[in-house]
């Protein structure tokens, strides 16, 4: 079932995708070369602090991290460590926060002095996805209707749209009715209704759309070790357009 969020739920939905942003969006300017992804989880659970809300991943199934970051050909779920950034990097930053009773979930990926013209237009394209998604987010549209524009911006580009992880509903629970597809056709799958919440997450790669797990039971890499982009919003689905509720400045 799909939780239709009432005005009251998606005021709360807003605080949580600010602060969620305002955090993923701190951690992005932190980003450097020499930096570890370990300082970088722990400067995330300061601002979490500061700001009176808990990471919705910490825990999470055993999550031991903060937020998630993944670099380079990891896609997502990477588990905050020694690892240590450096030029020609790009990192996946994807920060969930709950706060007022309420998940906020937010990605982006961020280039390290990248000159690599194939990576940096795969960040862009990925971006790209993102919006084509989130425009079709609204009444009169189906699910798939957003699937199918993430998958034909990625594919018009020659990039590959992973297809063993998805986005999600969400709300009071971090994952919720429905399961987002990044691919498929148009015009299949429910109905989208005014105040269905959505946390829409491209994950494009470089090379195959095919991933492994490590052995670190959560890291989730590209099977030929090419790079991945990752880029996410948490929205309310409108009567013709979607609200993005994890937007900067929100």
């Amino acid at each position: 079932m799909i939780i239709i969020k009432s005005p009251e739920d998606i005021a709360k939905m807003r605080v949580a995708g600010r602060n969620a942003r305002a955090i993923c969006e701190a951690l992005a300017a932190r980003v450097s070369p020499g930096i570890t992804t370990k300082a970088l989880d722990d400067e995330a659970g300061e601002l979490m602090r500061r700001q009176g809300v808990r990471s919705a991943f910490r825990g999470y199934r055993g999550y031991p991290g903060t937020v998630c970051i993944s670099v380079n050909e990891e896609v997502v779920h990477g588990i905050p460590g020694s690892r240590r950034i450096a030029v020609g990097d790009i990192v996946g930053i994807d920060v969930g926060v709950l706060v007022n009773g309420f998940h906020g979930d937010t990605a982006l990926t961020v280039m390290v002095g990248v000159t690599d013209p194939d990576v940096i237009r795969l960040v862009e394209v990925t971006k790209q996805a993102l919006q084509a998604g989130i425009a079709q987010a609204h009444v009169g549209r189906r699910l798939s209707d957003v699937s199918h524009a993430i998958e034909k911006t990625a594919a018009t580009a020659g990039f590959a749209v992973v297809r063993d992880f998805v986005g999600h509903g969400i709300g009071r629970q971090m994952h919720e009715e429905p399961q987002i597809p990044n691919y498929g056709p148009p015009g299949r799958g429910p109905k989208l209704l005014a105040g269905m919440t959505l946390a829409i997450e491209p994950m494009v790669n470089l090379g195959c759309a095919e991933v492994n797990m490590l052995d670190d039971g959560w890291t989730v890499v590209t099977r030929d070790r090419r790079p991945s982009a990752h880029f996410e919003h948490t929205v309310v689905v409108g009567a013709t357009t979607a609200e993005v509720l994890t937007e900067s400045g929100c």
